[in-house]
């Protein structure tokens, strides 16, 4: 069994560049992101924030790519 990780990003935490009348689409940006670097991620637009899961041993791989994005 594989440990799963959930990040949330608040949607007013978003950078300005990203649109954030189009949530789904932003999360479509960080999921493709992360799986260009081999991470498996999901992630999707709930109500208040996005929120993006992923197992936990690619934690710290991730953290260095929404970082590189500017949402962390």
């Amino acid at each position: 069994m594989t440990a799963i990780t959930t990040i949330r990003i608040d949607h007013a935490a978003l950078p300005h560049p990203l649109d954030r009348s189009r949530l789904d689409s932003v999360a479509r940006v960080i999921e493709a992101a992360l799986r260009e670097d081999g991470i498996k991620a999901e992630a999707s637009d709930v109500i208040s924030h996005l929120k993006i899961e992923l197992p936990t041993a690619q934690l710290a791989t991730a953290s260095a790519v929404l970082a590189d994005l500017q949402l962390i």
